[in-house]
């Protein structure tokens, strides 16, 4: 009798002998030189949106400014021709030709070395340069591995060299050009992939003219030459076909220029540099205060680190405000007004302020490649020790002005705690007499001041949020499946919608014209969905009902989305938390080099997340990232249409813009 052959049980069978004889050395992919770059660019430049585009001229341009500041460049050249390229030329050292000394990259050039190699450059050398904007030597070689076509040219000892590369990989030896005798320092064209960046993807004249016109300003002695193609620059740009930017007076002049016509508080602007660099950081800060703001948002600050824009803000951000608070309260009490001063907080003095700061230091730690933010600690202190002086010694020259300074700054106090005390007795009153939805877990703050509401998506999530919250300050209501589509539902269906209406009660707001900012019963709204497609969809629902019912809630910066983490990587002891691929890949390489065994955890949902996890992930503000929801008012034509395209009713023009855009959504096996 023949015996049975032995069942597969699951644990060990045939199919999995298969899978692990496939699964050798053979499958394990090793990314060299700029291979990385281009599988996952969105690691290095944020993504490949417009904003990613025109990221790789300021990382170029950086380098020219490192240049400038370090005292060896006085001119920089920027020139957009009529084919896409564009040209980044200074009058500095020049990257070195010399064979690299490294055995690893034996018969290479320097220049190739630093063009074709991530983390290669002159700034981890602290004799190179004092102060650089890019210290991750990872820049102009990203820009290489992004670009279909690259030409480097370096005139060095009166000689010409140029080397020619082509996504990363150089297609062309270095080699001498000829001879000039008058000529030195370093010219980069390049033009950017369309298997990148898609293939209508160009650079934007006036964008360009901004960003270079921005750079002259930070840096007083340099000069910055702006050339564009006649046909490129077009009638509704307002963009010249050549200019020079050079500004003496620097941040000063900036500021004057954003002011143009606006009444100011004062008729000077506050404005100062520290005289030298030191080890300490050179700052540069222009501030002036107008009660007619800025645009939609009340205040203009913008900020910089050794020429880097931060729009993030940061710890230079922090020093500035901590400075021009404490110098008015020191005024306030030797003018007899101390009192009436106590309550000026930080946010009264940069209420309608327009305020500039530039900080050069060593070693700058920015969130992100991208350098989004500036988390240096000892800048705050830098930055606060350099302003003080100046401005008490500001505010003591011209009493008059000071007086008036801090009149107006008091009073916006008073309107603020007048608004708070108007809100709270609305929310109090409103509570009573509303009959807030059933599923609303209410926060116990009588107060709507720190308070804030999460939107939730589904019960599940809903629980875990409940008992991850502060009760005192969160309120959470979770949302039954997807949010109805208002951009192309009937007045009517919106009207009678069930979580529409749940939601604009727990608000304690009417919609469209109804709306009123003061009878808002939270100082935050905060959408938080689950970190996945559906999530994502919910969300764009979501911000399109504000968007088009609470458009004001947007204007004044208090819509939020929540940013609960997909993956928990763990190794040993240690655990950190990833948003995504590119940032779980980034901690992998980055944080985790010890020994053991690396575990990646993925979140399905919020509700999968232990209350705890999601407290200390998405919900406590210590530890918390919040994104604010914003609108792009230069190019709100735009936005406009892109919410009518992507939310409307016409799926035509969804379809349109799927198939113009299908070249930026990468395949994805189910």
């Amino acid at each position: 009798m023949a015996s049975a052959a032995p069942k597969e049980d699951g644990l060990f069978s045939s199919k999995n002998a298969k899978a692990e004889a496939d699964y050798s050395g053979a499958s394990i992919r090793v990314l060299k030189g700029l291979e990385p770059v281009r599988l996952r660019p969105g690691m290095y430049i944020g993504g490949t949106d417009d904003r990613a585009l025109h990221h790789l001229f300021a990382e170029v341009i950086d380098n020219s400014m490192d240049e400038a500041v370090a005292g060896h460049a006085s001119r920089i050249e920027v020139e957009l021709d009529a084919q896409g390229y564009l040209s980044v030329t200074d009058n500095g050292r020049g990257i070195p030709i010399d064979m690299h000394p490294d055995p690893e990259f034996k018969g290479k050039s320097t220049l190739e070395v630093i063009m074709t190699e991530l983390h290669s450059g002159g700034k981890f050398d602290a004799g190179a340069y004092e102060t650089s904007g890019g210290l991750h030597g990872v820049g102009v070689s990203v820009v290489n591995a992004l670009a279909s076509h690259l030409i480097v040219e370096v005139a060095r000892s009166k000689e010409v060299f140029r080397q020619e590369f082509s996504r990363g990989t150089p297609t062309t030896k270095l080699d001498k050009i000829g001879d000039t005798p008058n000529r030195r320092g370093t010219k980069i064209s390049f033009l950017p992939d369309p298997e990148i960046f898609g293939a209508k993807a160009r650079f934007k004249p006036a964008r360009l003219f901004r960003m270079a016109r921005a750079k002259a300003y930070l840096q007083p002695g340099v000069e910055i030459r702006w050339k564009c193609a006649p046909e490129l620059v077009a009638e509704l740009d307002l963009v010249p076909a050549e200019a020079v930017f050079h500004f003496p007076g620097g941040l000063a002049d900036f500021l004057r220029e954003t002011l143009g016509t606006k009444v100011t508080i004062t008729p000077e602007v506050f404005s100062g540099r520290t005289d030298k660099q030191t080890g300490h950081g050179r700052v540069e800060w222009a501030v002036s205060w107008t009660p007619e703001g800025f645009g939609e948002g009340d205040s203009l600050v913008r900020s910089y680190c050794n020429t880097v824009p931060t729009p993030g803000g940061g710890t230079h951000e922090a020093g500035l405000r901590a400075a021009l608070t404490k110098g008015l309260r020191a005024y306030a009490d030797i003018s007899g007004m101390g009192k009436k001063a106590a309550i000026v907080t930080p946010d009264d003095v940069m209420s309608s302020a327009g305020a500039l700061i530039s900080v050069f230091i060593g070693d700058p730690q920015f969130q992100g490649q991208t350098k989004d933010r500036l988390s240096n600690s000892e800048a705050q202190k830098i930055v606060e020790a350099a302003v003080r002086d100046p401005f008490d010694h500001w505010l003591a020259s011209r009493p008059k002005e000071a007086t008036a300074l801090l009149e107006w700054v008091i009073e916006k106090a008073e309107q603020r705690l007048k608004r708070r005390k108007a809100r709270d007795i609305s929310r109090k009153s409103a509570t009573k007499r509303l009959r807030l939805p059933g599923k609303l877990a209410d926060c116990s703050n009588k107060s709507s001041t720190d308070t804030e509401i999460f939107i939730v998506e589904g019960e599940s999530a809903g629980g875990s949020a409940k008992s991850g919250r502060d009760r005192k300050t969160q309120a959470i209501l979770p949302l039954k499946g997807k949010i109805l589509n208002v951009e192309s539902a009937s007045a009517d269906k919106i009207a009678k919608n069930a979580e529409i209406n749940d939601l604009s009660t727990a608000l304690g707001v009417g919609l469209g014209k109804k709306f009123d900012l003061e009878d808002l019963r939270y100082e935050r709204v905060i959408i938080m969905t689950d970190a996945d497609v559906d999530g994502a969809h919910i969300a764009a629902l979501l911000i399109t009902f504000f968007y088009r019912y609470m458009k004001e809630l947007i204007d004044t910066g208090g819509l939020y989305m929540a940013m609960p983490p997909l993956f928990r990587i763990q190794q040993g002891s240690k655990s950190m938390y990833a948003n995504d691929e590119a940032h779980k890949d980034r901690l992998i390489e980055t944080e985790f080099t010890g020994r053991g065994k690396i575990e990646v955890g993925r979140f399905k949902g919020l509700g999968e997340m232990m209350p705890a996890q999601l407290k200390e992930t998405t919900m406590d503000p210590k530890t918390r990232i919040l994104a604010r929801i914003t609108i792009d008012a230069e190019n709100l034509p735009s936005t406009e249409a892109l919410v009518e395209t992507l939310m409307g009713k016409r799926a035509d023009l969804r379809f349109q813009y799927i198939q113009d855009h299908a070249e930026f959504v990468e395949d994805v096996v189910v």
